[in-house]
């Protein structure tokens, strides 16, 4: 028996070790980005990004805890706008802070508190195409720490997040191109 059980524990002694040297070889940054195209300008879309009071119309994030306490602050919109957050277990806690506002591009610093503290930065892309559409790219990234490399060996950020962008570019989408 006992020689069973030394052999479970070092087969799980090995496990252990090897999803921790495999965690340690990915990258330090991540990036998960997804795209869309909107039949409307740029200057109707990034109105619709830089007004943090209007993503409850087509943030994924905010149907997911509609009970979320929010508190906005800084600037009506555009650079300098704040938001805060505090929601149950699927939103967690944090704050955005837009850096950058601008026809092509939003840059938003994002800091999440709970369940996970993590720093990145979101950011909007907003290419004008020649037929009256805009590409729009929703893009997050920013520094992988250990912990979070371990994490990803389990769980797939890119298709966790990108799930969340996909659903939220397709809102986005619907309402830029209902709102002349």
């Amino acid at each position: 028996m006992l020689k069973i059980l030394g052999i479970v524990a070092a087969v799980i002694v090995v496990a252990v070790a090897g999803i921790l040297i495999y965690a340690a070889t990915k990258p330090d940054t991540f990036r998960v980005q997804r795209s869309v195209a909107i039949k409307a300008p740029p200057e109707r879309i990034v109105a619709l990004i830089q007004d943090l009071h209007g993503w409850a119309a087509w943030s994924p994030y905010e149907k997911k805890d509609p009970g979320m306490k929010r508190t906005f602050s800084g600037a009506q919109s555009g650079k300098g706008a704040i938001y805060e957050w505090d929601g149950d277990k699927n939103v967690g806690t944090g704050r955005m802070e837009i850096l950058e506002a601008g026809p092509g591009k939003v840059v938003i610093k994002l800091d999440f508190m709970k369940p996970f503290e993590a720093h990145n930065t979101a950011e909007f892309m907003l290419l004008p195409q020649a037929d009256s559409t805009t590409n729009v790219t929703w893009a997050m990234y920013g520094p992988s720490p250990y912990v979070a490399k371990i994490m990803q060996t389990f769980i797939s950020m890119d298709k966790m997040v990108g799930t969340d962008f996909e659903a939220g570019l397709r809102s986005l989408k619907a309402v830029a191109e209902k709102n002349p």
